[in-house]
């Protein structure tokens, strides 16, 4: 008898868990259900579709629902909205919103890839048409036919994160003024002080407003369409919002199934990406990664990750014994002319921890002294004094930066000390690094502090 396998979320997990499923075993009646109309994107392009260096909304899609039939004979429904799962009958509960009626499926093995949402804080005219979240593909589409449909000035980002930094150069480039508010003291969430330092300067230079410690009181409509933001440190008339506060996991229809969540309302799952409930199993921004450096479950939603979880919940619902090997909180992201990156703990996060840290800063250069075209770079190592283990990294410059991180990615899960980082074999040309990697600098720098 042919077995069901039910994915639930239809974009970088689910695919992955739908395909390595039947790839594993082509058996399987494998069925990817989608709440919206879009599968298989890259939701980390949408601020370059915005400012239309990627210029269709297609271009963002790695496979269509059409392929996937075809090559794969994988069924994927879209505008399906799975409202309950039943695990004693094992029976997912959907509204087909193209049908508008309710429909059931049957499941032997159900992947729950349901994703994350953009959190939205009850502040006060926060529903106004022209304040817009950006998680989907469905918000780039409306963000970037509002701006094109209309002859706006201003824009206002809430948070300073990722996606706050990356609009901030986006709405730059299509010619807007930008104000970035932020509550914290900080942005770039818990990146140190000498790395988001450099960041807001480039901000500043750019022409980004930037108010840190600022708590966002209500949105009011005015004349013209402005939006009048009051905040705790002035009003401010904007054109248009970007809410980049956060996101949270889609946990809500596990919970109501007595699927365990842990640490921020995430699926609580295994290293085999198996939930507590036999035959259903969880992956990507809904669901808790274990931390390689803390050894506990943590929620980082991050693409890479999301489509690692995937396939690894799809080759273990056909059988396999795979597991995955957690996280170090690794991140890169451009901001203007800058690339920042992080890996593993920073030293706030350490000293939190309890670990007894150290750090050390180096700015060097990105090529030899002689050869054109060399950035600065800034690099911070952050490890445990006692014995000089790795813990972490951030780094700032203007190039080189994602190649030196992934170095230190590398050091993080094989439990690399100082000492051993310093002695890497690194490449060296006169055009991509002087004969004293920055990397190298760092580490031999950090040496001097265990």
């Amino acid at each position: 008898m042919q077995e069901n396998v039910v994915v639930v979320g239809g974009v970088a997990a689910g695919m992955s868990a739908a395909s390595q499923a039947k790839r594993r075993n082509s058996t399987f009646n494998v069925i990817a259900l989608e709440k919206s109309e879009f599968i298989s994107y890259g939701s980390c392009g949408l601020p370059y579709y915005i400012m239309d260096i990627t210029k269709k909304h297609t271009d963002l899609i790695a496979i269509s629902k059409e392929r996937f039939k075809s090559e794969r004979n994988i069924e994927v429904l879209t505008k399906i909205e799975v409202v309950a799962i039943d695990p004693k009958t094992g029976k997912v509960h959907a509204i087909d919103h193209n049908e508008k009626k309710d429909i059931v499926f049957p499941y032997d093995y159900l992947a729950i890839t349901t994703g994350a949402s953009a959190i939205k804080p009850p502040i006060p005219g926060i529903d106004n048409p022209a304040i817009f979240p950006l998680r989907t593909l469905d918000d780039g589409i409306a963000i970037k036919g509002y701006i094109k449909s209309r002859s706006l000035k201003r824009a206002a980002i809430i948070g300073a994160g990722y996606i706050g930094m990356e609009m901030a150069e986006a709405l730059k480039w299509l010619g807007l003024e930008v104000i970035v508010i932020e509550k914290l003291p900080n942005i770039l969430g818990t990146m140190d002080d000498e790395i988001t330092t450099i960041v807001e300067k480039t901000l500043d230079g750019n022409g980004v407003k930037l108010l840190k410690s600022t708590e966002v009181k209500s949105f009011d409509k005015k004349d013209n369409d402005l939006i009048r933001i009051e905040t705790s440190n002035g009003s401010f008339d904007v054109d248009l919002v970007i809410l980049s506060i956060g996101v949270k996991p889609n946990s809500a229809i596990a919970k109501n199934a007595g699927i365990a969540t842990g640490t921020h309302d995430a699926i609580l799952v295994n290293e085999k990406m198996e939930t507590n409930v036999p035959h259903i199993y969880a992956a990507g921004d809904c669901a808790t990664a274990k931390h390689i450096i803390l050894k506990k479950d943590v929620y980082i939603p991050l693409g890479t990750t999301a489509n690692k979880q995937g396939k690894i919940a799809g080759a273990n619902i056909a059988g396999a014994t795979e597991t995955f090997k957690g996280v170090a909180g690794t991140s890169v992201v451009k901001i203007f002319d800058l690339e920042v990156a992080r890996t593993g703990l920073t030293e706030k996060e350490a000293l939190e921890n309890k670990f007894n840290a150290v750090s050390s800063v180096i700015t060097s250069k990105t090529r030899a002294h002689y050869y054109p075209g060399g950035k600065p770079i800034t690099i911070k190592l952050i490890m445990e004094k006692k014995n000089g283990k790795l813990l972490g990294a951030q780094m700032v410059g203007g190039e080189g930066v994602s190649k030196r991180i992934d170095i230190v990615v590398a050091g993080l899960y094989k439990g690399m000390t100082i000492d051993e980082l310093s002695r890497l074999d690194l490449s060296y040309a006169p055009p991509f690094a002087p004969v004293w990697d920055p990397l190298l600098v760092a580490a031999n720098d950090a040496l001097k502090r265990v």
